[in-house]
């Protein structure tokens, strides 16, 4: 039975309230969220934005994430942390991005601390192995946590990196947006779409045949 807490669209498809209600978070919920990420700089891009993210909606980011591509160079971690303090005063008059002083600041520092990881495998494969052994399968939204061992975990270990606005609350809504976790309700047409969790028979979710290669962060939290 689908979960009390989908939508279901003119289209015939459902999705959860927040994915129905824009055309722009639609197409994100059915084309992006959830797949997995991978690559430094596209996984770069996704940690600053969930953090410029904090205290705001993500449609509100969805709708100037075109111009912070811009403004930040693409997200290439050398150009960003090439940024001066004349390049922090530029963003900060950039009216089509989030003009959050700290917020940019965090993002140029994170920037240099994206290099410096690489010569301990690099932010791609820190973020993927805190992905749990085991999945979720939530039929209402409130049994969707808003962290986990994992997510306090790897918000542990970027700060001993050296990252900032890597809290446990925005590193889960980077797990869920890039597939690390999969929080898609139970019923939601976007369920399993990511490929790399298995629901068995007894309804218990792990990682799906061929994903498992990476190997798992086991810091406690």
């Amino acid at each position: 039975m689908p979960s009390p807490d989908l939508v279901l669209g003119p289209d015939g498809l459902r999705r959860p309230a927040w994915a129905s209600s824009s055309d722009l978070l639609r197409e994100y919920y059915d084309t992006e969220w959830g797949m997995p990420v991978h690559g430094e700089a596209t996984v770069f891009e996704r940690l600053a934005l969930e953090g410029f993210q904090a205290g705001l909606s993500w449609a509100t980011v969805l709708r100037k994430r075109e111009a912070f591509r811009r403004e930040f160079a693409g997200f290439e971690p050398e150009a960003v942390a090439a940024f001066t303090e004349a390049d922090v005063e530029r963003l900060l008059q950039c009216e089509e991005i989030i003009r959050n002083r700290q917020k940019i600041e965090a993002t140029v520092s994170n920037a240099a601390a994206v290099i410096r990881l690489r010569e301990k495998g690099g932010l791609e494969q820190l973020v993927w192995s805190f992905q749990p052994e085991q999945g979720l399968a939530p039929r209402t939204l409130e049994e969707i946590p808003s962290q986990s061992a994992e997510s306090r975990a790897l918000s542990k270990a970027l700060k001993k990196e050296g990252f900032r606005f890597v809290g446990p609350t925005t590193m889960f809504a980077l797990m869920e947006a890039i597939g690390v976790v999969d929080t898609h309700l139970v019923g939601s047409h976007r369920r399993g779409s990511s490929g790399v969790w298995a629901t068995a028979a007894d309804g218990t979710v792990t990682l799906a045949a061929g994903t498992a290669a990476r190997t798992p962060h086991r810091e406690n939290p």
